[in-house]
């Protein structure tokens, strides 16, 4: 059987050097190699800009030692639809840094980045500049999704807890006077009964909400940054229940000012 790489997507600036050691050290954890790719832009198809493109991921990969498990890749084209078409190339997981709302560069790396995670066929960890690239993921926050399908999602998490043996947490808000639905009950009752089939240390946490919030970001980054958390788990897509509000929330997560990794399925 074929083995799976990680695909890292670098824009050349140093939130893509963080990118790469979290693909590096996801790399190492499950036995495989890194395709570090890079969109080439009008102005870098030339085999001047070409060769210049090349040296600067050279450094990259020179910078996180990772000269023995990286493959470079240069394609031309846009960059949402290339990223998109190579992530169903055999690849496990893929690795991006985002700028935050206000991104540099190449667009998608910034305010865009929710367009391209939902456009990966893959699960994508999204990190940011100052995440932590020691990071350990001994903890794994994955709130209680009330979408019809959250079967990748346990996948992708059951797969990152194995190879980084981490403790997943089951986390959902609980509000006063508010009655959690159906969906959200039957989801909760599968991811745990997931992880005890999968072996994977875990924890059910049902947190009374004490500050007002309208949504669900602002207590899953609380609760990450109390206990540590090395990544929080999210489906990439909206909810039917929380469509209106969920897009926003969902970008809220993967900009968290505590830096803190989100993988997105």
């Amino acid at each position: 059987m074929k083995t799976l790489d990680i695909l890292c997507a670098t824009d050349l600036t140093t939130v893509s050097n963080t990118a790469l050691n979290y693909a590096l050290g996801l790399a190492e954890h499950a036995s495989t190699q890194v395709s570090l790719l890079h969109v080439l832009g009008r102005g870098e198809r030339d085999a001047q800009a070409r060769e210049v493109v090349t040296g600067r991921m050279n450094e990259q990969v020179a910078e996180a030692n990772g000269q023995d498990r990286t493959r470079i890749l240069l394609i031309e084209g846009d960059l949402a639809e290339v990223i998109a078409k190579e992530s169903v190339q055999d690849h496990s997981y893929m690795v991006v840094g985002t700028h935050g709302p206000h991104g540099l560069r190449q667009t998608l790396f910034g305010a865009d980045i929710l367009k391209m995670v939902r456009r990966s066929a893959v699960p994508t960890l999204v990190v940011q500049e100052r995440s932590p690239v020691d990071n350990s993921m001994g903890r794994i926050v994955m709130p209680v999704a009330g979408h019809s399908n959250i079967g990748r999602m346990l996948d992708a998490v059951c797969m990152l807890a194995k190879l980084y043996a981490s403790e997943v947490h089951v986390y959902q808000l609980m509000r006063p006077n508010e009655q959690p639905s159906d969906e959200l009950l039957e989801n909760k009752l599968a991811m745990l009964q997931r992880l005890e089939r999968e072996g994977i240390r875990h924890l059910e946490v049902n947190e009374p909400s004490t500050v007002f919030s309208i949504g669900f970001a602002e207590p899953t980054i609380r609760y990450a940054e109390k206990i540590g958390a090395g990544c929080i788990a999210i489906m990439s897509h909206a909810s039917d229940e929380y469509r209106y509000m969920a897009d926003a929330e969902k970008e809220r997560l993967l900009t968290n000012a505590s830096n803190i990794p989100v993988l997105c399925c």
